[in-house]
């Protein structure tokens, strides 16, 4: 014999509330865990540390913001930022518009072997950049390199690729190389999730490929532009492994101090100035969190507008 089912008593219900609400910090709690040890921790110690001076007489001593006033008229730090600034306004524009212009071109179903050619494309982001970096300075090299080879080979002068001149765009070409794809999968993946509808609709009103790519494929890939050109902008203020590896091979051109985050590697490893290291770094990342909301703030005023 068959009893009807009986409803949950309040006390069962009150209970299965009770889990699921303690079910999402459960879930949250393994990164936060990671978040405090590796993120915030070390970002603390930092602060700490940028806060003392070691002195010869005295030991460490409590200096205050005496750092912060030091690296604020510190040339080499200013021409470190100043420099990678530069490198910014140089490298960023050209990777972004050579990540949308192959995004584009995958989307549009016109390439053969689209599939190979993506991968192609993003077969150099799969490089570590030390990897990378070694590679290039090899094929930079003024003795040993393929170009300087070739170029003494038909008698002409070996291109200067790592002189004082060359050296910002040659490490742009580096850093695009190894870029252009990770972008270009992220501008992909924001086109494949535009509706068919509107291709359907725009085909129909008479609208060709060009006119499709402008007027819905562009403004549909805004968000996606602003991400990537966000990570640009931390990227390319830590630029590191790249002059790193090259200033062996060129140590007239690129000096401790080339750039920012070199600069603070420089004074915590080699000159032994843990605090003044930390201030550096600390400053640093005030320029990346101000360049970043400057853009963001570019951005939404031009959308609203």
């Amino acid at each position: 014999m068959m009893t009807a089912p009986t409803a949950a008593s309040p006390k069962g219900r009150r209970g299965g509330a009770r889990r699921r609400r303690s079910a999402g910090p459960l879930f949250v709690a393994p990164f936060m865990a990671l978040f405090l040890l590796l993120f915030l921790a070390p970002l603390g110690y930092a602060a700490y540390l940028s806060l003392f001076q070691e002195r010869l007489i005295g030991g460490t001593a409590f200096v205050g913001l005496d750092n912060y006033v030091r690296a604020l008229g510190d040339p080499q730090l200013i021409h470190g930022v100043v420099r990678v600034a530069l490198f910014f306004v140089i490298q960023v524009p050209l990777m972004l518009l050579l990540a949308l212009l192959f995004a584009l071109a995958l989307d549009s179903g016109l390439l053969r072997f689209a599939k190979v050619i993506r991968l192609g494309i993003f077969v150099p982001y799969a490089v570590p950049s030390v990897v990378a970096a070694l590679m290039w300075g090899y094929l930079y090299g003024p003795d040993f390199g393929p170009f300087a080879q070739l170029s003494h080979h038909l008698h002409l002068p070996a291109p200067a690729f790592l002189s004082d001149g060359w050296m910002l765009g040659s490490l742009s070409n580096i850093v695009t190389w190894e870029f252009v794809g990770y972008n270009m999968i992220i501008l992909y993946a924001a086109l494949r999730t535009i509706p068919e509808e509107l291709y359907e609709a725009a085909a129909m009103d008479g609208a060709g490929a060009w006119r499709i790519a402008w007027s819905i494929k562009l403004p549909a890939l805004r968000p996606a532009l602003m991400l990537t050109l966000l990570f640009s902008v931390i990227g390319s203020f830590q630029l590191f492994n790249e002059p790193k590896l090259l200033m062996s091979i060129a140590p007239d051109v690129i000096s401790s101090s080339y750039t920012a985050n070199l600069y603070a590697y420089t004074l915590a490893f080699t000159g032994q100035q843990v605090n003044y290291a930390a201030t550096v770094s600390f400053l640093l990342g005030l320029v990346i969190v101000i360049v970043s909301y400057a853009v963001l703030l570019t951005a939404n005023r031009r959308r609203t507008s």
